[in-house]
């Protein structure tokens, strides 16, 4: 048996990532190539026309219940995950996974479900840990695990994620990592597959299923926490995963680095927000104690005189907090 199925996740910096790659893969590739970028919704992507560019290979975007074709890259579409499904590329708007739809561990638990050993790996540059768990399910299931060096990547923070959580069987620059890709598929493997764990067959169905899990489902698999899922703030579960993995009850799915820059975010808008509210409170008690000393209520707007100074000076703290490394580097 030889391996027939190449899945690859990129993020920020992924283009030039990806172009460098797709150039390496030689017109003969006896497997299928499915491509993952981290995009936003809107319109169509221009991915497949740019990779078209820069390989021998022809490029599609992927469709629902497209076949899988060897010698062919199959590129994911914006705000649909693609999933690996009995020979098919199927598309989901199943929960979104650290904010992203389409999401690279989807892809990859997908393709380590349905292929085991027949699959390699891909991690190009991206930021955060998003493809780590999808590469530790496709190591479990006696597939290849192929990261882009670090010290290339446009941004190291994925393939330095999975490179400290998986035993990676490559590590080269993206314009080696085709050549690599090439001579793997050539090799035997093994055709016994390792079992397949309940959560990851979860975790498949979570994301291919467009009205998500069943309510109870997650908490089965997992530790309840005293999180909260940032797109929806309901609690979140720990599954067990290398390198982590947290879900809430409808099926948002987070990675432990991902979820603390959510929070992260979270408490930057909530500071905004409560910058805000000081400022309308500075203005509304200024504005009443301008009004109660135009009726000789001279008493009254003292009182609203120190409301206006309480908030003033509530708000240069917290406007000094969100402003100051800025204003730091501005002067710099």
């Amino acid at each position: 048996m030889h391996r027939q199925l190449v899945v690859v996740g990129a993020s920020a910096g992924g283009v030039e990532a990806l172009q460098t790659f797709v150039s390496a893969l030689p017109a003969d590739l006896p497997a299928a190539v499915v491509v993952v970028l981290h995009i936003p919704a809107g319109g169509p992507s221009a991915l497949p026309a740019i990779l078209a560019r820069w390989g021998a290979l022809p490029v599609t975007a992927v469709h629902d219940g497209m076949p899988l074709r060897r010698g062919r890259i199959h590129v994911a579409p914006p705000n649909h995950h693609t999933v690996v499904q009995d020979g098919v590329l199927r598309l989901s708007k199943g929960p979104t996974e650290n904010g992203h739809r389409p999401a690279v561990n989807v892809l990859f638990r997908s393709a380590a479900l349905v292929a085991g050993p027949a699959v390699i790996g891909v991690v190009l540059s991206g930021t955060l840990d998003d493809g780590t768990a999808g590469m530790a399910a496709i190591k479990n299931r006696g597939g290849l695990a192929l990261v882009q060096s670090p010290e290339e990547a446009f941004y190291s923070g994925m393939p330095e994620s999975v490179l400290r959580h998986v035993a990676v069987d490559h590590v080269a620059p993206a314009a080696e990592l085709g050549a690599v890709v090439a001579r793997c598929l050539g090799e035997d493997v093994d055709v016994e597959e390792a079992p397949v764990a309940g959560v990851l067959r979860l975790e498949v169905g979570v994301a291919s299923d467009d009205a998500g899990p069943d309510f109870g489902e997650i908490p089965r698999h997992g530790r309840t926490t005293t999180f909260t899922c940032p797109d929806c703030s309901g609690s979140l579960v720990e599954l067990p995963a290398q390198g982590g993995q947290y879900r809430c009850l409808v099926g948002h799915g987070w990675t432990p680095e991902a979820l603390l820059d959510a929070y992260d975010g979270g408490l930057e808008r909530a500071l905004w927000m409560a910058l805000r509210t000081l400022e309308e409170k500075t203005a509304l008690a200024r504005r009443m104690a301008s009004h109660s000393r135009q009726s000789g209520r001279d008493l009254v707007a003292a009182r609203y005189d120190n409301q206006e100074a309480e908030a003033l000076a509530a708000a240069t703290v917290l406007r000094k907090h969100l402003l100051g490394p800025l204003r730091e580097e501005t002067d710099a």
